[in-house]
């Protein structure tokens, strides 16, 4: 299987150490701007948005930086329940159109509650997919250009329609990263693209077959993307000095405070992550190449391949070969390590090549007609489902 590179735009901050303000980068825009003009050259296809109290917003950071790209696509997230599902096709409708069709939309709904009673949404974890689904349902419609009336447990409108379409027939393809059973189930019955974080491959391909078993009771299939860190220099023993200097600087007092801040999400996926090292600094490596060290302290995605650049091929190769397409890919600090994969991986891959040509505007019409790292501070939440 042909892959599709990604990156991560640290709209949280960025550095050189895990859990220490030394060397750290503060959050400027003309920092995000060099990331993804940077991936954008180098050929990641997309780059994803995290979400969250302690990041830029998503939205006002990937219109911004549409503009500065010519190809890179935006995977950006959406909260139900925090917005409305006519108001978010709009604000989606209008960025795809803008961007000729390079949006990509990342439906959060698990997550740590916290975040979602600070927007005002104050849900367990199941109704926040039951919301989701009812948020979804009216999406879809809306995005075809049908006008909808909608009364539901959660949810209601009425009148509602898109007046001006999107580039991309039916909308956005919808993406989903979370572990429940919930997430599984709204996956099979509406979302496009399924996201794990970095998982040993045996795990991730059990998901995969439960998640393909969920789509096929609603005649879909589904797609598949993973989220994970990337260590990767010229030899086995320079990537691994690579990790251990990583964290260098994290004490035992840092980390506790970050797994106890991590313990009182939700989310499933999250609750495997720590599982996997269990906080502890001699269970790091999880399986061949496969670390946890980036979770000792951040919250969502804790895991990064480390290697030389032969065998993280191996790697991704074994990942692919259980239907893994998407590899959201990230490496602190992000502007230099994006290059390092580039440069190091991507000669070793076979990469997809999306050759479509894509509109640089429309015109308007209704629908329907052509037309912070300093993780150590205890903020460690990421609502972002694969942040």
């Amino acid at each position: 299987m042909s892959i599709r590179p990604f990156w991560f735009i640290p709209t949280h901050g960025d550095g050189r150490w895990l859990g220490s303000a030394e060397g750290s980068r503060p959050t400027e825009f003309s920092y995000l701007a060099q990331v993804a003009q940077a991936v954008d050259r180098l050929g990641f296809e997309g780059a994803l948005l995290p979400t969250g109290q302690t990041c830029e917003d998503s939205w006002v950071v990937a219109s911004a930086l549409v503009p500065l790209t010519q190809r890179l696509k935006f995977l950006v997230a959406v909260r139900p329940g925090v917005t409305s599902p006519l108001f978010a096709a709009r604000q989606a409708a209008t960025l795809d159109r803008i961007s000729g069709g390079r949006l990509l939309v990342n439906i959060v709904a698990g997550g740590d509650r916290s975040e979602f009673r600070a927007d005002g949404v104050d849900l367990a974890h199941a109704d926040r997919y039951a919301l989701a689904e009812e948020f979804v349902a009216v999406w879809r419609r809306l995005m075809t250009g049908e006008a909808v009336d909608y009364q539901g447990e959660h949810l209601f409108a009425e009148a509602s329609e898109l007046l001006f379409a999107p580039v991309q027939a039916g909308g956005p393809p919808l993406y989903i990263g979370g572990s429940s059973e919930p997430a599984v189930a709204l996956t099979g019955k509406h979302i496009d693209h399924y996201l794990t974080w970095g998982e040993p491959v045996a795990d991730v391909a059990a998901k995969i077959a439960n998640v393909r078993a969920a789509a096929a009771k609603h005649g879909r299939e589904v797609r598949f993307g993973i989220r994970l860190h990337i260590i990767v220099r010229e030899t086995e023993g320079a990537a691994w000095a690579e990790a251990d200097r990583l964290i260098s600087r994290l004490d035992d007092a840092t980390i506790a405070r970050a797994q106890a801040a991590q313990s009182q999400s939700e989310s499933v996926g999250q609750q495997r992550m720590q599982a996997l090292h269990g906080g502890r600094r001699d269970r790091l490596t999880v399986a061949p190449n496969l670390w946890a060290g980036v979770g000792l302290v951040r919250g969502g995605a804790g895991t990064a391949l480390v290697g030389s650049a032969e065998n993280l091929a191996e790697r991704i190769a074994e990942y692919a070969d259980v239907g893994i397409e998407t590899f959201i890919l990230s490496g602190y600090p992000h502007l230099e390590e994006a290059y390092r994969v580039a440069e190091l991986l991507f000669p070793l891959l076979d990469i997809a090549r999306d050759d479509t040509s894509r509109p640089s505007a429309v015109s308007p019409g209704r629908a329907g007609e052509t037309g912070g790292f300093a993780l150590a501070s205890g903020k460690t939440r990421f609502a972002t489902g694969p942040s």
